[in-house]
């Protein structure tokens, strides 16, 4: 059976996962290597004795890892300020390339990448919105186009609200996330285009609060914020943002319609345990974003895997991840300014 020699770019949390993944949950992917320019990161790696047992080669240089022998692939799941320049660097390659969300913190940037991917047709490029390979959220999505379940949706009220983090994680990594905006509600951004039928946005505004990182005052961001988006048609998304839940992660998305609403999520839950006792009735939450969507990630790497072994097309469009970002960047100087950023019926701001 061929398979897709694939390498991991970035060994922090969330590229050791994707390589577990690729390992157990994806067939048709071989991981040959994975890099890291984190010093500790690049020596735990060496001393995996999981990665040596598969074999997987070690690098402290992206460039030198694009030259492994025979690589097909490349998992880019670094910092969202280099996805841009080691997405490009692999098309120049001849390497396809799953990029996590979102291409970069730069619209000009992003916009670059798809310019430069659509000059390579042969080569299979795509910006990584897991959640579109979300069980729940697709069948939401079956249930609106194809089961016409809420008659013609016009708003949707979507979060993303992670644990609160008190290891410093978060804070280091905040300044090069493009801001809450950009980074925490991506998702959200990309599921209402989704539900929406892909609308124009006409007007964006935003709020924000500091609740326990002060220390991002000094990167002119916030750990709570919420943001709305007008589109033209009369079409309306709202999102809420937080990086303070004292609860676990909490995503959810609500779908209204003319003639119904549909709800994922709305309680959160690890699993279908419920305690019922003197304190009344609780579920436990996922405390990360990788508990509640594990099984979207590997739907994701199934179905890239097949797009290139069976040169079919990606299953989401590069060019989606440019609107995410328009809107993304808008709420975010929305934010800043305190003023509404306005769009034309183009979708170019105005």
């Amino acid at each position: 059976m061929e398979q897709l020699s694939i390498a991991v770019a970035g060994l922090g949390r969330m590229g050791k996962r994707h390589v577990h993944t690729l390992i157990y949950r994806v067939p048709r992917a071989r991981v040959v290597a994975v890099c890291s320019t984190v010093p500790d990161e690049v020596e735990w790696a060496k001393n995996n004795e999981e990665y040596k047992e598969f074999g997987i080669a070690v690098y402290s240089n992206y460039d030198d890892m694009l030259a492994h022998q025979g690589l097909n692939a490349v998992w880019v799941s670094t910092s969202t300020d280099v996805h841009a320049s080691q997405t490009l660097a692999a098309i120049e390659k001849g390497i396809h390339v799953l990029c996590e969300k979102p291409l970069s913190t730069d619209l000009k940037e992003a916009q670059s990448v798809v310019d430069i991917a659509n000059q390579h047709p042969e080569l299979k490029v795509m910006a990584g919105f897991s959640r579109r390979f979300d069980a729940s959220y697709r069948d939401a999505s079956d249930k609106i186009f194809q089961g016409q379940a809420i008659g013609s949706p016009f708003m949707v009220r979507s979060n993303t609200c992670d644990l609160r983090d008190d290891t410093g994680f978060f804070v280091r990594y905040a300044g090069r996330n493009g801001g809450i905006f950009v980074d925490c509600a991506i998702h959200d951004i990309d599921l209402s285009l989704w539900y929406l039928g892909n609308p124009v946005p006409k007007a964006c505004w935003a709020a924000g609060t500091l609740q326990h990182h002060p220390e991002l005052k000094d990167l002119s961001d916030v750990d709570n914020a919420v943001g709305m988006v007008e589109f033209w048609g009369g079409k309306i998304a709202y999102f809420y943002c937080s990086r303070t839940q004292a609860h676990g992660h909490d995503v959810c998305t609500e779908i209204t319609g003319s003639d119904g609403k549909i709800m994922v999520n709305v309680m959160p839950r690890s699993n279908h345990v419920v305690v019922a006792d003197k304190l009344g009735m609780r579920n436990q939450v996922p405390p990360e974003y990788w508990q509640r969507f594990e099984d979207a990630f590997a739907v994701e790497a199934n179905e890239f895997t097949e797009a290139v072994l069976k040169d079919k097309p990606v299953p989401l469009p590069l060019e989606n991840g440019i609107m995410v970002m328009k809107i993304g960047r808008a709420l975010q100087d929305a934010l800043l300014t305190g003023q509404l950023v306005r769009f034309d019926e183009n979708g170019e701001r105005v």
